[in-house]
């Protein structure tokens, strides 16, 4: 008998464990589910400035993606996680990479944007902490929504500002090449 539950509980634990994936210091899920939509682990990476681990960027995708250009112009249900491995990562800096990379991904040309970038920016005004986490959401057809800790936070219409907000990491110029690469699956 004792060996029957030891065989259960050890299954039970492989199950778990197999459930998760690590990202340096931080383990995320396997698969999400976001409106009824289950999405896979594409990939993700670890962001660290000086030696020192910041963010991590997981992104997470209805079928295996390895081209960048391919999950930019993707009109399927995505994400994009982005869990919170510092104290040096505060919402003041993460609104200015946010900034930043929206210029970037637009060549400057943001006016079409400019309204939506500054109601999403206002979704990230409370205090961040080691190992809070945020879902950006493509939802097919519709546009982002945007959780913190599992929790809606808001959501911003248009297949347009997705591409910009997915090429802050995706893009020719993204704001860290190793998650970049890590979401495609080239990096571990």
């Amino acid at each position: 008998m004792n060996k029957i539950i030891t065989l259960i509980v050890a299954l039970t634990f492989s199950s778990i464990a197999s459930a998760q994936v690590r990202i340096g210091d931080i383990v995320v899920p396997e698969k999400v589910n976001f409106d009824g939509e289950e999405l896979v682990f594409n990939g993700g990476g670890m962001r660290k400035v000086l030696s020192f681990k910041t963010y991590a960027g997981t992104l997470y995708t209805q079928q295996k993606y390895n081209e960048d250009k391919k999950v930019l112009e993707s009109d399927e249900t995505m994400a994009i996680r982005l869990n919170i491995a510092s104290k040096k990562v505060t919402n003041e800096r993460m609104i200015k990479v946010f900034r930043k990379g929206f210029d970037d991904a637009m060549f400057g040309n943001t006016q079409s944007l400019d309204v939506r970038i500054e109601d999403f920016l206002k979704l990230f005004d409370s205090p961040m902490k080691i190992n809070d986490f945020y879902d950006l959401v493509y939802l097919k057809g519709k546009g982002i929504k945007t959780y913190k800790n599992g929790e809606e936070l808001g959501f911003i219409k248009g297949r347009d500002f997705k591409y910009a907000l997915f090429k802050i990491w995706l893009g020719n110029e993204p704001a860290c090449e190793i998650i970049k690469g890590g979401m495609l699956g080239e990096t571990k």
